[in-house]
């Protein structure tokens, strides 16, 4: 193994699975772990069509003190577009530009302090993403930022439009942590987030109407029907019972939904000592059923609860509320 792969993960005793070492979430600087960065002439952030030569980060995003990342691009346009208002920003919300539009992977929309960026769905796409995104934040000299992911997910126990604030993102062993493989070793990261901005959000959400919020486990599987036991994917080999079992399980642990980026997005950000969060409204009760039938508008009203939550974070933090 290289000097450099044991400088960046330290010590590895065992050539088959290894621990990081955790950093604390208190250094207002990004902690981006890769030596190579430093002795590059330019790094292309080609997901996000983004360069250190071609853009002048620090310029365009060195003000950036919220960073909200979602599934959806129209999701994360509409968010941007709320978040433009909400803060009373001049200008049309609607002729806010797609920062990104140079490329069809990502979306990217900045309004005042706020990044607003898609994901797209599972742990692939948002890890690619978050390492662009890590990079484009450390290029651009931010400081003192916090990351959320705002979603949707499954109930597990819980009335459907609940928003469950994630304490540890677990796996499908309900354990609070992510493997990485590289170079065939297994990297363990540990994935639990900074519960101080856990609690601040569960206090905001005492301030609204109609946002109920609760502080729980969020699992995350590798895909969303065999991976999450729905009964209606085009291959099942379990029966009603055997699903039910599982979630009784996960509950237990104390899981109260289930989705497919928190793993990564925790251990991420834990290991650049990032403060985040995750945010995601359940849209069903995987206890009552497999098939999402609740009307339109009601999903709808249901995925705006995360964003009226966090921009409720925001506005507080930059005192525009009490």
């Amino acid at each position: 193994m290289s000097s450099i792969l044991l400088n960046c993960m330290g010590t590895v005793t065992d050539h088959s699975e290894y621990s990081e070492p955790e950093v604390p979430f208190k250094n207002p600087q990004i902690h981006v772990k890769n030596p190579h960065l430093d002795t590059m002439e330019e790094d292309i952030l080609y997901h996000f069509n983004l360069g250190t030569k071609t853009h002048n980060l620090p310029e365009m995003f060195g003000d950036i003190k919220f960073v909200c990342v979602g599934g959806s691009a129209n999701r994360m346009k509409s968010f941007a577009q709320f978040i433009h208002q909400e803060l009373a920003l001049p200008g049309n919300m609607d002729n806010i530009t797609d920062i990104c539009e140079g490329t069809d992977r990502y979306s990217m929309y900045k309004v005042g302090p706020v990044l607003s960026i898609s994901h797209g769905m599972g742990v692939p796409s948002i890890s690619i993403m978050l390492h662009e995104l890590i990079k484009l934040l450390h290029h651009a000299r931010c400081i003192d930022f916090t990351l959320f992911r705002i979603g949707t997910s499954g109930g597990v126990g819980l009335e459907p439009g609940t928003v469950v604030v994630t304490d540890k993102a677990v796996d499908c062993f309900f354990r609070a942590q992510f493997e990485q493989v590289v170079l065939g070793i297994v990297i363990t990261r540990s994935t639990e987030l900074d519960m101080g901005v856990s609690k601040e959000l569960l206090q905001c959400s005492s301030e609204l109407d109609g946002v109920p919020t609760v502080i729980g486990n969020t699992m995350c599987t590798s895909d969303f029907y065999e991976g999450q036991g729905w009964l209606d994917g085009a291959l099942c080999s379990f029966s009603t019972e055997d699903k039910l079992e599982y979630l009784r399980k996960a509950y237990n642990t104390g899981v109260r939904n289930i989705e497919m980026e928190s793993t990564v997005f925790a251990a991420m950000c834990r290991a650049c000592a990032i403060k985040a969060a995750v945010v995601c409204v359940t849209l069903l009760s995987r206890f009552d059923g497999d098939q999402i039938s609740t009307p339109h508008d009601v999903l709808v009203e249901y995925q705006q609860r995360p964003q009226v939550l966090v921009a409720h974070f925001i506005k507080k933090r930059l005192g525009l509320i009490a």
